[in-house]
């Protein structure tokens, strides 16, 4: 039998997601319980869980279904009729309309349960990508779901300790979310684009509805304006809200197209209250002329986020108890604080620029993937060009580039044949980092989980794309972006991950991707007189970046040294002290550079004070 009481303890901690309403359903085996951030239809006929007219389906979701509105409109033709002005109830018919294939349909962020009597069973789904967060333990005789860990953690029921195939993971190799493992024991995330099913007599199953492997379709004939047109339009539906929308600026391509995006739109629709952009600049990563450029095109209002390295290092613990889990660097830290400011100001959803990055090859290591696919195919001079023409842009030696892309084009050939010994070779490799990293005890590195077969060589740009949005880094910044912005009732959405943008970027070929010293091609075509040209002609990226290997050596010298040496006091299991004070000598000292070793020591101490 389901217990209230669990369900109550477990929306005690997450107040935070939905402050706004909640509510809870038992019958029978199954018990169900909602926070609401009313962001559609602010009225009770938002209230969640939500029943259908029969009383046969009742739902709990979160996050948004950004084409609600079409969805009603062909609901509306097959009979179905609503009360509601928001996405919920839509959701709701569509499954009832629909059934499991319904997910198939949705483009939006969502992680939902649906309680079946007819069928006696419970359906849910998360959404494609993983933006919105759902976990799952199971116990002796119970099975919980939560948006998040320390909820099953709250419930009364969870059994286990620490997961230290995560924690050697994360201390060995800084790798965080790569996996559907938590650094708690048991405690699993349903995997991004799958769907699941738990019969009342305790049968679960869950499958995957879409994958990115198998997009397919014929690129446009117009690949620019295509692009051009679909990202406004992904921009017009992620703008649907009955609450104040604000924008994240860092003054790079993403964020600034979507700044841009949005004035135009709230300018067709006449909108008279202020667009208001959140934006934080470190000195040394001064990207204030950018954003200038773009905040005269568009009459926005710059919020800036004011906070001395102190302050941002103090807040680290709060932090960490609102992620659950560590985080990749102190640039995580920012969004914490981004969002807590948009909040003050009245804004309850942020348009953000994540996973173009990952989607139209933004970092600088996706170029040699462009330039191997052209090497493989026999396309040399057009390799030639492109390495010389990124190496004029971004310096180095072409020659050098181009002379060891045509040493990995030539192995290619080979790579299937040596899988094992690349498989071997990365176990090897793993171990020896494991015994270098000697500031982590060393009975540690036997947990290390067993090395990503993947491709150890060179791969061409698709599938390269396709692991950083399913593996790393993407499901990392996900995480870290949905924690941050629900610890202040903010909901985050993310256009570029509009699934029919993706599926029309999966259609066009690596060219648009990189192009000589371009990353983003297709962005910056057909962003080409939508925004400020001194940001569409930009070669370097920055983000919110943080200059915390300075600040170790300045400002945070004292508190750093502090926690570092209680670290190695306080737990002697993870951290040999001596090796630990080495490293924090060496780079106090600037003989090395050990930034990610001592914030990851230093915050997993926190964590473990939290969560040990």
């Amino acid at each position: 039998m389901a217990s209230l009481d669990t369900v109550t303890r477990m929306l005690e901690t997450i107040v935070h997601r939905g402050p706004d309403d909640h509510g809870t359903h038992l019958d029978g085996a199954i018990a169900l319980g909602f926070r609401r951030l009313s962001i559609l239809d602010l009225s009770p006929h938002g209230h969640q869980p939500m029943h259908s007219p029969d009383g046969q389906h009742t739902i709990i979701f979160n996050g948004e279904i950004y084409n609600f509105v079409e969805l009603r409109e062909q609901l509306e033709a097959l009979g179905h009729r609503f009360v509601s002005t928001g996405d919920t109830e839509v959701l709701l018919a569509a499954y009832r309309q629909w059934g499991d294939d319904c997910v198939k349909r949705l483009n939006g962020m969502w992680a939902f349960v649906i309680h079946d009597r007819a069928r006696q069973r419970v359906f849910g789904s998360r959404d494609r990508f993983g933006m919105k967060p759902l976990y799952r333990w199971q116990g002796d005789r119970h099975m919980l779901f939560a948006s998040e860990i320390k909820s099953i953690r709250a419930s009364g029921l969870y059994r286990g300790g620490l997961n230290l195939r995560a924690c050697a993971a994360f201390l060995y190799n800084l790798q965080l979310d790569e996996t559907n493992e938590s650094f708690h024991e048991g405690i699993v995330q349903l995997p991004a684009g799958h769907a699941f099913e738990l019969s009342t007599d305790g049968r679960y199953r869950e499958w995957s509805f879409w994958h990115l492997e198998a997009l397919h379709a014929e690129a446009p004939r117009d690949p620019v304006g295509a692009f051009a047109e679909l990202f406004e339009d992904a921009m017009r539906i992620h703008m649907r809200s009955d609450v104040p929308v604000g924008v994240n600026l860092s003054g790079g391509l993403d964020s600034t197209s979507i700044l841009c995006a949005t004035a135009r739109i709230r300018q067709q629709a006449g909108a008279d209250s202020p667009l208001l952009a959140f934006c934080y600049h470190d000195p040394v990563f001064d990207e204030r002329r950018y954003v200038d450029d773009t905040l005269r095109q568009t009459g926005a209002q710059m919020v800036p986020l004011t906070m001395t390295p102190q302050q941002l290092w103090d807040s680290l613990p709060a932090v960490l108890k609102v992620q659950d889990e560590p985080l990749h660097a102190m640039s995580g830290l920012i969004g914490y604080h981004l969002m807590h400011l948009a909040r003050s100001r009245g804004v309850k959803v942020v348009l953000n620029g994540q996973g173009a990055d990952e989607l139209l090859a933004g970092y600088g290591s996706y170029f040699p993937h462009r330039w191997f696919e052209l090497a493989r195919s026999g396309h040399l001079i057009q390799a030639w060009h492109e390495i010389s023409d990124y190496s004029q842009a971004h310096g180095g030696s072409a020659s050098q580039r181009y002379a060891k892309v045509l040493k990995q084009a030539a192995l290619a050939p080979l790579r299937g044949a040596l899988a094992a010994s690349r498989q071997r070779r990365a176990r090897r490799m793993q171990q020896e980092g494991a015994i270098r990293g000697n500031w982590i005890r060393s009975g540690l590195a036997e947990h290390l989980p067993q090395p990503y077969a993947g491709d150890a060589g060179q791969a061409d740009l698709r599938p390269a794309l396709i692991g950083s949005i399913r593996r790393t880094p993407l499901p990392l910044y996900l995480r870290v972006e949905d924690r941050n912005a629900m610890a202040h009732s903010v909901e985050a959405r993310l256009p570029f991950l509009d699934s029919r943008l993706v599926e029309l970027s999966f259609s066009l070929g690596s060219q648009w991707k990189t192009h000589g010293r371009w990353n983003k091609h297709i962005l910056r075509e057909a962003m080409r007189g939508r925004i400020p040209e001194s940001v569409r002609a930009r070669v370097d990226k920055m983000g919110f970046s943080t200059s915390s290997g300075a600040w170790f050596r300045g400002a945070l010298r004292e508190p750093l040294t502090a926690v570092i040496r209680e670290a190695g006091r306080a737990h002697p299991q993870f951290f040999d002290a001596g090796q630990l004070e080495r490293l924090l000598q060496e780079h106090l000292s600037g003989k090395a550079t050990h930034t990610s070793a001592l914030f990851s020591a230093a915050q997993f101490h926190h964590w473990l004070q939290q969560h040990g």
